[in-house]
């Protein structure tokens, strides 16, 4: 008997407990768009792919230069200078390659920055709301979960937006 109230007695606080426990669900993407800092990222990510693409296209357009004049003149060239010459163009070729490549590489480490840095700070602002709220979990909604209850957990995407100051 001693054991069948202890037993009760813990289902019920366990009950009260959940009972009490609040969940929350987010759109954090919804949020991030909504930042100004998000679109001034995107603005810069934006211009410097601009910029790395016209130092890509100079490049191209020397090259193509260079390819166009040696085929005029390769007939008439001696062996050395057509050999000097195509080793001219496949080192063009190549540092195009290599500046290609690096130029994605930077864009990727800037634009990871960038997002970082937003990312950051809504995860902050989403813990904050958090902890004011008393939540026990907040998921977020767009994470590949199959099903989140609406009904059961609260939607905190507004109060997110608000403790950062989004309308």
């Amino acid at each position: 008997m001693k054991k069948f109230i202890i037993c009760a007695i813990c289902a019920f606080c366990g009950l009260t407990a959940s009972a009490q426990a609040k969940f929350g669900h987010v759109n954090s993407q919804e949020i991030i768009q909504a930042m100004p800092e998000f679109t001034t990222a995107q603005a810069d990510i934006q211009k410097l792919t601009q910029q790395y693409e016209a130092d890509l296209k100079s490049m191209q357009d020397e090259l193509q230069k260079k390819a166009e004049a040696f085929e005029k003149e390769e007939s008439t060239l001696p062996d050395n200078i057509k050999q000097r010459r195509n080793q001219e163009l496949n080192d063009l070729y190549q540092r195009i390659q290599q500046t290609y490549q690096d130029n994605r590489n930077a864009l990727d480490k800037a634009q990871q920055e960038k997002m970082q840095a937003i990312t950051s700070k809504v995860l902050d602002a989403i813990k904050a709301v958090g902890q004011e709220g008393n939540y026990v979990y907040i998921m977020e909604m767009g994470a590949g979960i199959p099903y989140i209850s609406t009904t059961l957990s609260t939607d905190v995407t507004a109060l997110v937006k608000t403790k950062l100051g989004l309308k």
